[in-house]
């Protein structure tokens, strides 16, 4: 079992002692809904004051077991100490000098460590490295940026983009998403030029190469298909057998580059850093954000050199690869490799088998699916349809007995923990459910 060194200032279950919301909750809520966008998304009133490893206070010091890392983010938990430190150190010597126009060592670090582990192929020249990278603040602009250099590179503009997928709200990451109508509705014109398609199946590739191929979509025009290696605002989908390895082969026939989103996927997740490598698929540009740097705003597009050539000023940043964000992500990738990320494909499978186990007990909850810590389950109505409402009861519930959930796709209820999740967490939570069902 992994050792995760945490502070143990709170309790390893959850611990409810006011109401919810408390009141002190209730009057930041309150004072929120006057001055923030209402187009935040709120799943439930939660107001958080300090976490630790899997574990978040409120501000009215109720406990909760959190199975959402604030949306796939925090990958080794809350203020882990080891990233901390990183911080603390860093932020005392240098917060800000912009990568863009200047040089600092932890962006440097940090792009060696992020290319010489990127899944594409080998330089010939060894002390050369597989991929380029460029950083960016958060999965949107990695995704914008992807574009971008997808079609600077080919020369072409079209896009091939998958229905449920979701790469962020900007512009052009808005006009490759295809999971919720309120995501688009009424922000038109798109940008131009991407194509949609159903994500996952052979018969899906069929209707790409045997219709839209040959009647409206010129191959010979795509920049890129971007793709995520299992969708996550679409449901955590994982895609058929030799999905994503046609995929590869289409791009190859055709000079097609091949985009991977592992914006919620990468960085550990799924038991590898990136989740394409469960497949053997080599892409052209990879996209990271989320748990990259545990909860300090970081992204990243990786490339093959030859890929990643456009000019000086032709794209840059002045906040990306900030370098007290470097240093957290630093962090992050030596405890994604000492443990946490075989770790994740431990508790990835007894959070699955207990999972099944709620199947089995109650029909209404679809067979899990998904890879290491990050997983999902559909609510059912008794006819077997898909039911939304259920789960968002069931997520509404769970809060209330001290268990952060969050929903995804249609129906589903997505699970993804910090990866210093333990069974004994993970036992709590099905428990919960099991209570609540």
């Amino acid at each position: 079992m992994l050792s995760i060194p945490i502070n143990l200032n709170l309790p390893r279950t959850p611990r409810l002692i006011t109401s919810l919301p408390g009141t002190r909750a209730q009057e930041i809520i309150q004072r929120d809904r006057a001055v923030t966008s209402p187009s935040y998304t709120r799943d439930y009133p939660l107001v958080v004051a300090r976490g630790e490893g899997c574990m978040v206070e409120d501000v009215d010091g109720n406990v909760f077991l959190d199975m959402t890392a604030g949306i796939a983010v925090t990958a080794t938990g809350h203020a882990h100490p080891q990233v901390v430190k990183a911080i603390q150190e860093q932020s005392a010597r240098l917060l800000h000098m912009s990568g863009t126009d200047f040089y600092y060592e932890p962006m440097v670090e940090l792009a060696e460590k992020l290319a010489i582990r990127a899944p594409f192929p080998q330089p010939k020249d060894r002390a050369g490295f597989p991929a380029k990278v460029f950083f960016t603040n958060s999965g949107a602009e990695s995704n914008e940026g992807a574009i971008k250099l997808a079609r600077y590179y080919t020369k072409r503009s079209l896009i091939i983009a998958f229905l449920g997928a979701f790469h962020g709200r900007t512009y052009g990451a808005m006009s490759l998403t295809g999971s919720k109508v309120v995501q688009r509705a009424n922000f038109g014109p798109l940008v131009p030029g991407v194509t949609h398609i159903p994500y996952g199946t052979h018969g899906s590739l069929d209707y790409l190469e045997k219709q839209l191929f040959t009647t409206t979509l010129p191959a010979q025009e795509v920049a890129a298909i971007v793709v995520e290696p299992i969708q996550g605002e679409g449901g955590y989908i994982v895609p058929d057998d030799g999905f994503l390895q046609r995929i590869r082969q289409i791009c190859d026939r055709h000079g097609i580059l091949m985009v991977v989103d592992e914006v919620q996927a990468g960085m550990g997740r799924t038991g590898r850093l990136f989740a394409i490598e469960h497949w053997g698929v080599m892409p052209d540009i990879i996209t990271t954000a989320k748990g990259i740097a545990s909860g300090l705003p970081l992204g990243a597009i990786l490339a093959r050199p030859e890929l990643m050539t456009w000019p000086p000023g032709s794209h840059a940043t002045t906040f990306g690869g900030n370098p007290v964000a470097c240093a957290a992500a630093i962090a992050t990738l030596e405890l994604l490799e000492s443990g946490l990320m075989s770790h994740a494909t431990e508790m990835g499978e007894f959070l699955q088998a207990g999972l099944m186990e709620l199947h089995k007990k109650f029909p209404r909850v679809s067979i899990p699916r998904g890879k290491g810590l990050m997983v999902a389950v559909d609510l059912l109505d008794e006819a077997g349809n898909l039911d939304g409402k259920l789960r968002d009861r069931i997520i509404q519930e769970s809060f209330l007995r001290g268990l952060l959930l969050l929903g995804c796709g249609k129906a589903a209820i997505r699970f993804c923990p910090p990866l210093v999740i333990d069974s004994d967490q993970i036992q709590i939570a099905l428990q919960i459910l099991s209570d609540i069902l």
